[in-house]
Protein backbone atom coordinates (compact mmCIF):
# COMPACT_ATOMS: atom_id res chain seq x y z
CA UNK A 1 0.00 0.00 0.00
CA UNK A 2 2.78 1.96 0.82
CA UNK A 3 4.44 1.60 -2.45
CA UNK A 4 1.51 2.55 -4.37
CA UNK A 5 1.21 5.74 -2.42
CA UNK A 6 4.33 7.16 -3.39
CA UNK A 7 3.91 6.57 -6.80
CA UNK A 8 0.88 8.00 -6.84
CA UNK A 9 2.28 11.17 -5.32
CA UNK A 10 5.03 10.85 -7.75
CA UNK A 11 2.56 11.16 -11.07
CA UNK A 12 0.98 13.61 -9.65
CA UNK A 13 3.87 15.54 -8.43
CA UNK A 14 5.48 15.08 -12.31
CA UNK A 15 2.21 16.16 -14.04
CA UNK A 16 2.11 19.08 -12.14
CA UNK A 17 5.82 20.32 -12.89
CA UNK A 18 4.65 19.25 -16.66
CA UNK A 19 1.79 21.55 -16.77
CA UNK A 20 3.83 24.14 -15.02
CA UNK A 21 6.10 24.45 -18.24
CA UNK A 22 3.81 24.27 -20.52
CA UNK A 23 1.88 27.49 -19.50
CA UNK A 24 5.74 28.76 -19.18
CA UNK A 25 6.10 31.35 -22.75
CA UNK A 26 8.25 29.16 -25.21
CA UNK A 27 11.92 30.81 -25.41
CA UNK A 28 12.75 31.57 -28.64
CA UNK A 29 16.25 31.13 -29.98
CA UNK A 30 18.00 34.82 -29.76
CA UNK A 31 18.26 36.92 -32.66
CA UNK A 32 21.34 37.83 -34.27
CA UNK A 33 22.23 41.59 -34.22
CA UNK A 34 20.76 43.92 -36.54
CA UNK A 35 22.69 46.23 -38.71
CA UNK A 36 22.12 49.94 -37.85
CA UNK A 37 21.81 51.66 -41.43
CA UNK A 38 23.03 54.70 -40.57
CA UNK A 39 26.03 53.20 -38.98
CA UNK A 40 26.23 51.48 -42.50
CA UNK A 41 26.23 54.23 -44.61
CA UNK A 42 29.77 55.17 -43.29
CA UNK A 43 30.86 52.94 -45.80
CA UNK A 44 29.21 54.98 -48.68
CA UNK A 45 32.08 58.04 -47.80
CA UNK A 46 34.81 55.49 -46.83
CA UNK A 47 34.56 53.60 -50.36
CA UNK A 48 34.48 56.53 -52.23
CA UNK A 49 37.12 58.37 -50.44
CA UNK A 50 39.46 55.68 -52.07
CA UNK A 51 38.35 56.59 -55.49
CA UNK A 52 38.74 60.04 -54.84
CA UNK A 53 42.23 59.81 -53.24
CA UNK A 54 43.35 57.67 -56.74
CA UNK A 55 43.94 54.59 -54.59
CA UNK A 56 41.70 52.23 -56.09
CA UNK A 57 39.52 52.49 -59.57
CA UNK A 58 36.21 51.66 -58.42
CA UNK A 59 34.68 49.13 -56.44
CA UNK A 60 31.53 47.11 -55.71
CA UNK A 61 30.36 45.92 -52.41
CA UNK A 62 27.67 43.83 -51.07
CA UNK A 63 26.65 42.68 -47.82
CA UNK A 64 23.49 40.18 -47.29
CA UNK A 65 21.83 39.23 -43.38
CA UNK A 66 20.21 36.09 -43.59
CA UNK A 67 19.94 35.82 -47.29
CA UNK A 68 18.84 39.30 -47.81
CA UNK A 69 20.56 42.12 -49.18
CA UNK A 70 21.28 45.09 -46.62
CA UNK A 71 24.18 47.31 -48.39
CA UNK A 72 24.86 47.10 -52.28
CA UNK A 73 26.89 50.06 -53.87
CA UNK A 74 28.99 49.93 -56.85
CA UNK A 75 31.67 53.23 -56.60
CA UNK A 76 34.40 54.51 -59.37
CA UNK A 77 34.74 53.05 -62.15
CA UNK A 78 35.74 49.27 -63.97
CA UNK A 79 37.26 51.03 -66.43
CA UNK A 80 38.70 54.68 -65.20
CA UNK A 81 40.66 55.89 -68.39
CA UNK A 82 37.45 54.82 -70.45
CA UNK A 83 34.89 56.29 -68.21
CA UNK A 84 33.19 53.64 -67.94
CA UNK A 85 31.45 53.42 -64.10
CA UNK A 86 31.44 50.59 -62.03
CA UNK A 87 27.98 48.36 -62.28
CA UNK A 88 26.75 46.09 -59.63
CA UNK A 89 26.43 43.51 -62.19
CA UNK A 90 30.63 44.02 -63.32
CA UNK A 91 32.58 40.72 -63.84
CA UNK A 92 35.66 40.44 -61.87
CA UNK A 93 38.62 38.08 -61.91
CA UNK A 94 38.52 36.50 -58.61
CA UNK A 95 42.04 34.07 -58.46
CA UNK A 96 41.38 32.53 -55.50
CA UNK A 97 38.48 32.45 -54.41
CA UNK A 98 37.90 29.64 -56.93
CA UNK A 99 39.25 27.37 -54.47
CA UNK A 100 36.26 27.53 -52.15
CA UNK A 101 34.26 26.52 -55.65
CA UNK A 102 36.90 23.78 -56.45
CA UNK A 103 37.05 22.14 -52.52
CA UNK A 104 33.06 22.31 -52.91
CA UNK A 105 33.37 20.13 -56.12
CA UNK A 106 35.70 18.03 -54.19
CA UNK A 107 33.42 17.28 -51.59
CA UNK A 108 30.26 16.52 -53.56
CA UNK A 109 32.37 13.76 -54.61
CA UNK A 110 33.60 12.74 -51.80
CA UNK A 111 29.68 12.53 -50.71
CA UNK A 112 28.93 10.43 -53.89
CA UNK A 113 31.91 8.10 -52.70
CA UNK A 114 33.89 9.02 -56.32
CA UNK A 115 36.46 10.18 -53.73
CA UNK A 116 37.39 9.77 -50.00
CA UNK A 117 39.25 12.43 -48.12
CA UNK A 118 42.55 10.00 -47.04
CA UNK A 119 42.65 9.10 -51.32
CA UNK A 120 46.33 9.36 -52.77
CA UNK A 121 46.19 11.56 -55.15
CA UNK A 122 48.52 9.33 -57.17
CA UNK A 123 44.72 6.96 -57.42
CA UNK A 124 43.86 9.70 -59.86
CA UNK A 125 46.95 11.44 -60.80
CA UNK A 126 49.67 8.33 -61.34
CA UNK A 127 52.92 10.71 -61.31
CA UNK A 128 52.01 12.12 -57.94
CA UNK A 129 52.83 8.53 -57.03
CA UNK A 130 56.58 9.37 -56.15
CA UNK A 131 57.23 13.05 -55.17
CA UNK A 132 60.52 14.60 -54.09
CA UNK A 133 61.16 17.54 -51.22
CA UNK A 134 63.76 19.77 -51.56
CA UNK A 135 65.94 20.84 -48.11
CA UNK A 136 67.02 23.98 -46.88
CA UNK A 137 70.35 22.96 -48.38
CA UNK A 138 69.04 22.89 -51.74
CA UNK A 139 69.42 18.71 -51.76
CA UNK A 140 66.63 16.56 -53.05
CA UNK A 141 65.16 14.04 -51.31
CA UNK A 142 62.37 11.61 -51.93
CA UNK A 143 58.67 12.48 -50.18
CA UNK A 144 58.20 10.85 -46.90
CA UNK A 145 54.64 9.28 -47.49
CA UNK A 146 52.00 10.13 -50.56
CA UNK A 147 50.22 13.47 -51.06
CA UNK A 148 46.25 12.96 -49.86
CA UNK A 149 43.26 14.78 -50.89
CA UNK A 150 42.86 16.03 -47.38
CA UNK A 151 46.38 16.83 -47.61
CA UNK A 152 45.56 19.91 -51.13
CA UNK A 153 42.67 20.82 -49.20
CA UNK A 154 44.36 22.18 -46.42
CA UNK A 155 47.42 23.28 -47.65
CA UNK A 156 49.30 21.09 -46.44
CA UNK A 157 50.93 18.84 -49.05
CA UNK A 158 54.09 20.93 -48.87
CA UNK A 159 53.39 22.40 -52.72
CA UNK A 160 54.27 26.03 -52.95
CA UNK A 161 53.42 28.26 -55.83
CA UNK A 162 57.26 27.92 -57.51
CA UNK A 163 58.30 31.05 -56.95
CA UNK A 164 61.03 30.62 -53.87
CA UNK A 165 64.20 30.59 -54.09
CA UNK A 166 65.44 27.31 -53.80
CA UNK A 167 63.04 26.24 -56.49
CA UNK A 168 61.86 28.82 -58.78
CA UNK A 169 64.01 28.04 -61.56
CA UNK A 170 63.43 24.49 -61.90
CA UNK A 171 60.04 25.45 -62.15
CA UNK A 172 60.84 28.02 -64.38
CA UNK A 173 62.10 25.51 -66.73
CA UNK A 174 58.65 23.93 -66.76
CA UNK A 175 56.71 26.77 -67.26
CA UNK A 176 55.26 27.27 -64.00
CA UNK A 177 56.14 29.28 -60.81
CA UNK A 178 57.94 32.54 -62.11
CA UNK A 179 57.25 31.68 -65.66
CA UNK A 180 53.54 31.64 -64.75
CA UNK A 181 52.67 35.28 -63.95
CA UNK A 182 52.90 35.72 -60.64
CA UNK A 183 52.83 31.52 -60.37
CA UNK A 184 49.91 30.95 -60.18
CA UNK A 185 48.28 32.40 -63.48
CA UNK A 186 47.76 29.28 -65.73
CA UNK A 187 44.77 31.45 -68.52
CA UNK A 188 47.16 31.31 -71.01
CA UNK A 189 48.47 28.04 -70.96
CA UNK A 190 47.50 26.12 -74.15
CA UNK A 191 47.05 22.82 -72.28
CA UNK A 192 44.27 21.30 -70.09
CA UNK A 193 45.22 21.58 -66.58
CA UNK A 194 45.55 17.90 -66.02
CA UNK A 195 48.51 17.95 -68.24
CA UNK A 196 50.21 21.27 -66.24
CA UNK A 197 49.89 19.49 -62.88
CA UNK A 198 51.42 16.20 -64.13
CA UNK A 199 54.38 18.53 -64.99
CA UNK A 200 54.15 19.69 -61.44
CA UNK A 201 54.73 16.47 -60.17
CA UNK A 202 57.70 16.13 -61.42
CA UNK A 203 58.92 19.10 -59.85
CA UNK A 204 60.55 19.11 -55.72
CA UNK A 205 58.24 20.59 -53.23
CA UNK A 206 59.41 22.65 -50.68
CA UNK A 207 58.04 20.48 -47.49
CA UNK A 208 57.24 16.94 -46.44
CA UNK A 209 53.52 16.33 -46.49
CA UNK A 210 51.44 17.20 -43.88
CA UNK A 211 54.28 19.06 -41.89
CA UNK A 212 53.89 22.56 -42.70
CA UNK A 213 50.96 24.90 -43.87
CA UNK A 214 52.03 25.83 -47.68
CA UNK A 215 50.06 28.00 -49.87
CA UNK A 216 50.15 27.26 -53.28
CA UNK A 217 48.97 25.18 -56.27
CA UNK A 218 46.98 22.85 -54.38
CA UNK A 219 43.67 23.74 -55.18
CA UNK A 220 45.07 23.33 -58.86
CA UNK A 221 45.62 19.69 -58.56
CA UNK A 222 42.83 19.21 -56.94
CA UNK A 223 40.75 20.82 -60.17
CA UNK A 224 42.49 17.87 -62.02
CA UNK A 225 41.41 15.28 -59.11
CA UNK A 226 37.57 16.20 -60.17
CA UNK A 227 37.88 15.67 -63.47
CA UNK A 228 39.26 12.37 -63.38
CA UNK A 229 37.19 11.80 -60.38
CA UNK A 230 33.85 12.90 -62.22
CA UNK A 231 34.81 12.28 -66.05
CA UNK A 232 34.01 15.76 -67.08
CA UNK A 233 36.25 18.69 -67.02
CA UNK A 234 36.70 21.31 -63.92
CA UNK A 235 34.29 23.67 -66.06
CA UNK A 236 31.48 21.40 -66.85
CA UNK A 237 31.33 20.25 -63.17
CA UNK A 238 31.33 23.90 -61.88
CA UNK A 239 28.80 24.75 -64.01
CA UNK A 240 26.35 21.48 -64.10
CA UNK A 241 26.96 20.96 -60.52
CA UNK A 242 27.22 24.03 -58.87
CA UNK A 243 27.02 27.40 -60.76
CA UNK A 244 24.05 26.44 -62.83
CA UNK A 245 21.93 24.73 -60.32
CA UNK A 246 22.45 27.95 -57.96
CA UNK A 247 22.09 30.28 -61.29
CA UNK A 248 25.10 31.84 -60.84
CA UNK A 249 24.88 32.60 -64.72
CA UNK A 250 28.07 34.87 -64.98
CA UNK A 251 30.48 32.61 -62.94
CA UNK A 252 32.87 31.34 -65.58
CA UNK A 253 36.76 30.34 -66.06
CA UNK A 254 36.50 32.62 -69.71
CA UNK A 255 34.25 35.57 -71.10
CA UNK A 256 32.27 35.82 -74.55
CA UNK A 257 34.26 38.54 -76.39
CA UNK A 258 31.02 40.14 -76.73
CA UNK A 259 30.92 40.36 -72.96
CA UNK A 260 34.10 42.20 -72.89
CA UNK A 261 33.03 45.15 -71.42
CA UNK A 262 31.83 43.97 -68.32
CA UNK A 263 35.13 42.84 -67.00
CA UNK A 264 36.58 45.25 -64.98
CA UNK A 265 40.31 47.07 -65.83
CA UNK A 266 43.37 45.24 -63.84
CA UNK A 267 44.67 48.53 -62.04
CA UNK A 268 48.23 48.16 -59.77
CA UNK A 269 49.61 49.72 -56.73
CA UNK A 270 52.37 52.05 -57.69
CA UNK A 271 54.97 53.60 -55.19
CA UNK A 272 52.99 56.32 -53.89
CA UNK A 273 50.07 54.01 -53.47
CA UNK A 274 48.05 55.52 -56.33
CA UNK A 275 46.25 52.90 -58.80
CA UNK A 276 47.58 52.78 -62.42
CA UNK A 277 46.40 50.69 -64.89
CA UNK A 278 48.24 47.73 -65.04
CA UNK A 279 49.77 46.02 -68.35
CA UNK A 280 48.53 43.15 -70.85
CA UNK A 281 49.54 39.96 -69.78
CA UNK A 282 49.75 37.38 -67.70
CA UNK A 283 51.03 40.14 -64.68
CA UNK A 284 48.16 42.33 -65.52
CA UNK A 285 44.75 42.09 -67.61
CA UNK A 286 45.29 38.41 -67.99
CA UNK A 287 43.87 36.02 -70.95
CA UNK A 288 40.12 35.67 -69.84
CA UNK A 289 38.44 37.46 -72.85
CA UNK A 290 41.12 36.49 -75.84
CA UNK A 291 43.50 33.50 -74.38
CA UNK A 292 43.50 29.77 -75.56
CA UNK A 293 40.26 28.65 -73.22
CA UNK A 294 41.62 25.65 -72.04
CA UNK A 295 43.29 25.37 -68.82
CA UNK A 296 40.46 25.67 -66.01
CA UNK A 297 42.54 26.27 -63.20
CA UNK A 298 40.57 24.91 -59.96
CA UNK A 299 42.66 27.50 -57.55
CA UNK A 300 42.57 30.83 -59.26
CA UNK A 301 40.77 30.89 -62.85
CA UNK A 302 37.07 32.10 -61.90
CA UNK A 303 35.63 35.35 -63.29
CA UNK A 304 32.84 36.48 -60.74
CA UNK A 305 29.99 39.30 -59.68
CA UNK A 306 29.70 40.16 -56.35
CA UNK A 307 25.83 38.63 -56.49
CA UNK A 308 26.97 35.48 -57.92
CA UNK A 309 29.22 34.72 -55.35
CA UNK A 310 27.10 35.88 -52.69
CA UNK A 311 24.52 32.82 -53.34
CA UNK A 312 27.52 30.50 -53.64
CA UNK A 313 28.52 31.74 -49.67
CA UNK A 314 25.07 31.52 -48.73
CA UNK A 315 24.36 28.44 -49.88
CA UNK A 316 27.66 27.26 -47.55
CA UNK A 317 26.48 29.29 -44.70
CA UNK A 318 22.84 27.69 -44.91
CA UNK A 319 24.80 24.41 -44.30
CA UNK A 320 24.87 23.67 -47.84
CA UNK A 321 21.59 24.56 -49.80
CA UNK A 322 19.76 27.09 -50.80
CA UNK A 323 16.53 27.60 -52.91
CA UNK A 324 16.05 24.12 -53.20
CA UNK A 325 19.14 23.79 -54.10
CA UNK A 326 21.04 21.09 -52.05
CA UNK A 327 25.15 21.42 -52.90
CA UNK A 328 26.57 19.89 -49.99
CA UNK A 329 25.55 18.24 -46.54
CA UNK A 330 25.93 20.12 -43.48
CA UNK A 331 28.33 17.24 -42.22
CA UNK A 332 30.25 18.42 -45.30
CA UNK A 333 30.50 22.41 -44.45
CA UNK A 334 31.37 21.82 -41.03
CA UNK A 335 34.58 20.12 -42.69
CA UNK A 336 34.81 23.52 -44.78
CA UNK A 337 34.44 25.71 -41.79
CA UNK A 338 35.98 24.06 -39.01
CA UNK A 339 39.93 22.96 -38.00
CA UNK A 340 41.47 20.43 -40.06
CA UNK A 341 45.50 20.81 -39.74
CA UNK A 342 47.16 22.19 -36.71
CA UNK A 343 50.08 23.40 -39.09
CA UNK A 344 47.87 26.70 -40.09
CA UNK A 345 50.97 29.68 -39.37
CA UNK A 346 48.45 32.74 -38.06
CA UNK A 347 47.54 33.10 -34.33
CA UNK A 348 43.80 33.20 -33.72
CA UNK A 349 42.74 31.96 -36.62
CA UNK A 350 42.35 28.24 -37.98
CA UNK A 351 41.82 26.72 -41.70
CA UNK A 352 39.60 23.75 -42.66
CA UNK A 353 38.68 21.87 -45.87
CA UNK A 354 38.45 25.02 -47.72
CA UNK A 355 38.63 28.71 -45.87
CA UNK A 356 40.38 29.98 -43.25
CA UNK A 357 38.42 30.79 -39.85
CA UNK A 358 38.36 33.08 -37.56
CA UNK A 359 38.80 31.05 -33.56
CA UNK A 360 38.92 33.71 -31.01
CA UNK A 361 37.78 37.42 -30.82
CA UNK A 362 40.30 39.60 -32.13
CA UNK A 363 41.59 36.74 -34.30
CA UNK A 364 40.73 38.72 -37.47
CA UNK A 365 39.38 42.12 -36.88
CA UNK A 366 35.96 42.34 -35.90
CA UNK A 367 34.77 38.95 -37.12
CA UNK A 368 32.64 36.89 -35.06
CA UNK A 369 34.16 33.18 -33.66
CA UNK A 370 33.20 30.89 -36.55
CA UNK A 371 33.53 33.26 -38.97
CA UNK A 372 35.22 32.24 -42.69
CA UNK A 373 36.46 33.46 -45.86
CA UNK A 374 39.33 34.59 -47.95
CA UNK A 375 40.12 36.39 -51.14
CA UNK A 376 41.93 36.82 -54.77
CA UNK A 377 44.92 38.22 -55.78
CA UNK A 378 43.39 41.10 -57.55
CA UNK A 379 41.86 42.44 -54.04
CA UNK A 380 38.47 40.59 -54.21
CA UNK A 381 37.42 39.51 -50.41
CA UNK A 382 35.03 38.02 -48.27
CA UNK A 383 33.73 36.84 -45.13
CA UNK A 384 30.59 34.79 -43.93
CA UNK A 385 29.68 35.55 -40.35
CA UNK A 386 27.14 32.49 -38.98
CA UNK A 387 26.61 34.37 -35.59
CA UNK A 388 25.19 37.46 -37.47
CA UNK A 389 23.66 35.92 -40.55
CA UNK A 390 26.16 38.17 -42.69
CA UNK A 391 27.85 37.30 -46.13
CA UNK A 392 29.96 39.85 -46.83
CA UNK A 393 32.12 40.48 -50.53
CA UNK A 394 34.15 43.35 -51.68
CA UNK A 395 35.08 42.85 -55.15
CA UNK A 396 38.12 45.13 -56.82
CA UNK A 397 40.86 44.39 -59.26
CA UNK A 398 44.28 45.62 -58.21
CA UNK A 399 47.48 43.35 -58.19
CA UNK A 400 49.86 44.30 -56.72
CA UNK A 401 46.87 45.87 -54.21
CA UNK A 402 48.93 48.28 -51.06
CA UNK A 403 45.91 49.50 -49.82
CA UNK A 404 43.95 48.62 -46.32
CA UNK A 405 40.50 48.17 -48.03
CA UNK A 406 40.33 44.43 -47.57
CA UNK A 407 40.79 45.76 -43.59
CA UNK A 408 38.67 48.60 -43.74
CA UNK A 409 35.46 46.98 -45.25
CA UNK A 410 34.64 44.22 -43.02
CA UNK A 411 35.42 46.33 -39.68
CA UNK A 412 32.69 49.37 -41.22
CA UNK A 413 30.38 46.31 -41.50
CA UNK A 414 30.87 44.66 -38.00
CA UNK A 415 31.06 48.33 -36.47
CA UNK A 416 27.15 48.41 -37.72
CA UNK A 417 25.94 45.67 -35.67
CA UNK A 418 23.02 46.99 -33.05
Amino acid sequence: MTSRIACALLLATLSLSALAQARQPVQSAPQAARLDKARLARLDGALQGYVDDGRIAGAVALVLQDGKPVYQRAVGWSDKEARRPMREDTLFRIASQTKAITSTAVLMLVEEGKLTLEEKVSKKIPAFAHTTVIGEDGKTVPAKREITVQDLLTHTAGISYGTDARVAEAYRAKALGPAAGWGWYTADKDEDTCTSMERLASLPFVSQPGEKWVYGYNTDILGCVVERASGMSLEAFIRTRITGPLGMKDTQFFLDPAQRERLAVVYASDADGHAVRAPDGSKGQGHYVDGPRRNFAGGAGLLSTARDYARFLEALRRGGTLDGVRLLSPRSVQLMTHRQTDTYPVDGRGFGDGFEITERPGGNGLDGVGAFGWGGAYGTTYRVDPQSGLVLLLMIQQLPNATDIGAVFPALVYQALD
